[in-house]
């Protein structure tokens, strides 16, 4: 059994990574549905908290069907992320994780994120100073290095553990690499290898299919396995490994009926979570992702991401969803 403190995940818990403008309530229920085992909120910034900025403080939101469920923060001053670690605590989260992975350009110019990566000293103290202002159990997403030349991760993962964190999720590549390249496993491997470590190690990167997911399961030996972009557009990612680590059967993906029952859900709920301008606007990113591979879908496309009522939108849906039944599905890629 896999635990973060007290909150117990299963034997091989698949978590959905914080990704901004992504894992918020209404797709993170679509994930929970599939058979996520943890999820995390989207990032949010301690300086946003502490100032009680409406975006941030929104972010807090928990449902409690979505239990347990980590709020992750990222920040670069001390007294900032003890405050902010409070806020969380009021929140009532299962678990505060830290962000030191982040490689966005104005996350890492501030020395947050991925930018703490160049100051593992200070990565160490903020990370206790995190731990120490809350009963919440603590948990780090980090990735190797800032480069090539500094994948440190080995010697951040005791440390990390020595201050008192429960889990570490680690991002297969470096800063410099943002998410170019192939993740590599490697030193995720070498920390589960390490007899000094006892807490849970996640590895995350690259992880896109169920061969995939159990050929790393078995080869690095990780606690888990924490998926990001493969799950947009995609939370059936999910079942689909469970499915395959018990069977050992691939399941035809879903059709369009699923497809769109799921897009219905997922822009309801942005509506009734963002309000109806937000909640139109900010499903857009969402609509190419959930209907690739279908052919000449370009002409729905263009009006889902260009409609501003949300009756019309679920209008084209139900058109979508006629059009495309007639088609063969089993072709049709991911």
């Amino acid at each position: 059994m896999v635990r973060i403190g007290n909150v117990e995940l299963g034997e091989f818990p698949l978590l959905l990574a914080p990704m901004e403008d992504v894992s918020d309530p209404p797709f993170r229920a679509l994930c929970k549905a599939q058979g996520c085992d943890m999820m995390y909120t989207e990032f949010i910034s301690v300086e946003g908290l502490i100032r009680d900025a409406s975006k941030s403080v929104q972010k807090l939101d928990i449902y409690e069907e979505e239990r347990p469920i980590g709020i992750q923060i990222f920040g670069a001053e001390m007294d900032s992320m003890m405050r902010a670690a409070e806020i969380v605590e009021e929140a009532q989260p299962e678990v505060l994780d830290i962000n030191f992975g982040c490689p966005v350009k104005k996350v890492v110019c501030r020395m947050a994120g991925a930018g703490i990566l160049q100051d593992i000293d200070r990565m160490v103290e903020l990370t206790k100073a995190v731990v120490d202002s809350t009963k919440l159990p603590v948990t780090v997403k980090t990735r190797l290095g800032w480069d090539d030349q500094t994948k440190y991760i080995e010697e951040v993962a005791e440390r990390l553990q020595d201050v008192g964190i429960k889990a570490l999720s680690i991002h297969g590549r470096t800063r410099k690499q943002m998410y170019k390249g192939e993740a590599d496993w490697t030193l995720i491997g070498k920390i589960k290898e390490n007899p000094r470590i006892h807490i849970p190690i996640f590895g995350n990167g690259d992880i896109d299919s169920p061969q995939k997911a159990k050929e790393y399961r078995e080869r690095y030996g990780v606690d888990g396995i924490m998926i990001g972009r493969a799950s947009i557009g995609y939370p059936w990612i999910f079942r689909d490994i469970k499915h395959y680590f018990e069977t050992g059967e691939v399941l035809p993906p879903p059709d369009i009926h699923e497809r769109v029952a799921a897009v219905r859900q997922h822009l309801q709920h942005s509506l009734d979570w963002k309000g109806e301008k937000l909640g139109v606007l900010e499903m857009r990113r969402h609509y190419t992702n959930y209907f690739r591979g279908y052919p000449h879908i370009k002409t729905f496309r263009k009006e889902l991401v260009t409609l501003d009522c949300p009756d019309d939108l679920f209008q084209v849906l139900d058109q979508l969803e006629e059009h495309y039944s007639e088609y063969e599905l089993s072709g049709i890629e991911k």
